[in-house]
Order: structure tokens, then sequence, then C-alpha cells
């Protein structure tokens, strides 16, 4: 009985802790699907609550100057409230910065008629500078992006290699796959790399990312989507900036379905059937042939790795952008170095493994791509130029 009570006691106090702590944001804000005209801005706070984005040229008029057009998350018209938010900001002019604060008021209350409002909590604009970012141009001549893989929850390591971008006119950083170790829970992705990336660099800056083996792990991996939206609502798409037209793949799980590591749920054999009709529509699409250089990303390598799900992607994916002028792809999940001219390995493009410790910088213009490897130091490995197929 003693122990009941003590154990009703610990519960209520947990809890009137829970209700003491402040409403606060917890992780962002981060940009996803950078366009010409549009950008997605996400965060999450400890409560559920109503969320929003302002928007303000990027001038030198004080922010507080007037009403600013807000962006909400709505769906059908109607407000969402939650603790993961996203918000669609649309209209905006090609090659332009802006400036933004991301807001959210804390719902204490939901019913069918009737909602309460607590506390609300934003980005700080009147003792610090408001966030910038510029959209994509929607006919650049050049683009720069730099992309890392095989993090692994190693913040200190994220940090290190990524410390350059906010600095270094970077366009997009791009995560390849496996930045965490699997998804556990919110926490754990904010955890593992999520909030290091807020910070270092993409509440400015946008990341794409290319869902590793490792992101198909664990009780969250179904809410993979949620948390890093893709255009085509798929962990498989594609996106152009200038002259480069990027391709990004899911190699998905790297065992045979029926391993018991997969516990009866594998079922990416015919998830990569469906991926290779889609990638067939794909290197047919105008787009992708009038591209000055057309890039492939994707985590699981289809070369130097004997693997289900590295034979698979060879088997299904290879056959399909053979012949079809791919310019580079770029792979991890190897946690080795390894470079593959064009013709080896069955490909007739060249192919880059970049390892867990180093960064990949991709300058890009409309007559030659420059591909630069770098140490957490930020030391020039390797430099390889190709010029346009064109």
């Amino acid at each position: 009985m003693k122990k009941q009570l003590l154990c009703a006691i610990a519960l209520l106090m947990s809890a009137h802790l829970v209700a003491q702590e402040e409403f606060k944001i917890i992780c962002g804000p981060y940009l996803q699907n950078m366009q010409e005209d549009e950008v997605t801005v996400m965060w999450i706070t400890n409560r559920d609550a109503v969320g929003w984005v302002e928007i303000a040229p990027d001038d030198s008029v004080h922010f507080y100057a007037e009403t600013r057009p807000a962006f909400y998350q709505s769906i059908n018209g109607r407000k969402t409230i939650g603790r993961l938010h996203r918000v669609r900001v649309s209209g905006l002019e090609a090659g332009t910065s802006y400036r933004y604060r991301v807001i959210s008021r804390e719902v204490t209350r939901n019913e069918d008629y009737f909602v309460q409002y607590g506390q609300a909590v934003g980005s700080d604009v009147f003792l610090h500078a408001p966030y910038r970012f510029t959209t994509f141009e929607s006919d650049p001549s050049s683009v720069r992006c730099t992309i890392v893989n095989d993090i692994h929850g190693k913040n200190d390591l994220q940090k290190a290699l990524l410390s350059r971008v906010p600095d270094s006119a970077t366009d997009f950083v791009f995560f390849n796959g496996d930045m965490a170790n699997h998804l556990s829970s919110e926490q754990q992705i904010v955890d593992d790399f999520l909030k290091t990336a807020s910070e270092t660099f993409a509440a400015e800056t946008p990341f794409f990312f290319s869902r590793g083996n490792h992101e198909t792990r664990g009780r969250l991996a179904y809410e993979f989507l949620n948390y890093f939206p893709t255009p085509s609502g798929r962990p498989y798409y594609t996106f152009q900036n200038g002259p480069a037209y990027f391709i990004v793949l899911d190699g998905g799980e790297d065992k045979p379905d029926n391993d018991i590591e997969y516990h009866g749920l594998g079922d990416y054999d015919r998830y990569r059937d469906e991926e290779a009709r889609w990638l067939q529509e794909i290197v047919q699409s105008e787009a992708f042939r009038q591209a000055a250089f057309r890039i492939v990303l994707m985590h699981v390598t289809p070369v130097n790795d004997s693997w289900h799900g590295a034979l698979e992607t060879r088997q299904k994916f290879v056959p399909i952008l053979n012949g079809h002028g791919i310019d580079l792809m770029l792979c991890g999940h190897t946690h080795q170095a390894y470079y593959a001219p064009a013709g080896e390995n069955g490909c007739d493009f060249p192919l880059l493994i970049n390892a867990p410790d180093q960064a990949v910088d991709l300058d890009i213009s409309d007559r030659q791509l420059t591909l630069t490897v770098r140490d957490s130091q930020h030391r020039t490995i390797k430099t390889l130029n190709f010029p346009t197929k064109k």
C-alpha cells in the first residue's frame, strides 16, 4: 500500500512539473522544399499550438514597422493544432531574399466549439536580427551545395563538417542518409541531428534528405516524411536548381525483406520495383533531358557492396540510368571513401561514395561541375572536374 501511495505521489509530482514547464520551441526553425516561389518552414514546440510564419522583405525597414503577412499551416481552410509545425510560404519571388520569424500560440483546451489559448512564443526580432532565406533563382548560371552522410547522431562531427555553410554562399545542404541510428522518437531525431542542423545552418539554408536504411528503422520511421517533406510526397523525388537536375533515390533497407531484424515488416523489394517504374518516367522527362548536369543521390550504393539492398539498386536502378547522360552519382552507406570513374562496375557514369568524416562540395555552372571532398577541418582531400556533356 505504501509503495502504491509513493507511486501515486510521484506521478502527481511529475504531472505538476510537466504543467509548470515553460511553453517553448524545442527545435527549429529549419527550411525544407526550397523552390523558386516557395519554401516550407518547420519547427517543433513542447506542447500543442497554432503556429505561423511572418515574412518581410530583406530591406532596412524594421520588422516591426508594419503588420507582416502571416502564413499558417492549415488543412482545407482550418488551421492545424499540434507540436510539429509545417508552414508552406508561397507566392515568393525567385532569387529574392526575405526575413522571417516563427510564432506559436499554445492551445490549452481544444473542444468542439471552444478553443482556449495560452502563451505565445516566437523568434526574437527585437534584440536579434530576423532569420533570412533566399529563394532559388529561376534561371541561375551556377549552384553550390554540400553533402554529408552517415553521421549516425554524431553532432560534433556534423557541426564541424557544416560549420562553413552559413558563410560559404551554399544554396542548400544534402543529407545523404543515416543521419540517425534509427527513428525511435521525436526527441531522438532532435537530439541526433536536427537541433544541431537548425542551430548551425538550417534556419537560413535549406536541406534536402535522402532516406538511409537506418531512417527506415524505429517506431517513428513511418513519420519520416512528416519531419522531412519532399516535393513528391515520397522518399524518392526530383528537384532542379539552375543548371543541375537532381534525382533523389531511396535504396530502402540493406538486407533481404525476410531478415529477422525486420520482424516481418520488410516489403522493400516491391517498393524498389515501384520506384524503378517512376525512375523510367523521370529519365524521359523534358526537364531531365534539358539540364546541363544530371546528378543522382542515393544512400545505399549500387557498387562496392554485395548485400541485398545494394544488389537490388544495381539490378533495378542502374540499367535505367545507364545511357541517359548521368553526370555523377553520390552515395554513402559503406563508411569508406570510394571513387569509380564512368565505365566501371557496370555504371556508365562516375560514382563517389563519401565517408562519414568528410563533406562533398559541388560547384556547378552551366559548363562544369567541380566536386571537392573536404575533411572536418575543411582541408581538401580530393577535387574532380566534370565538363558538361551538352
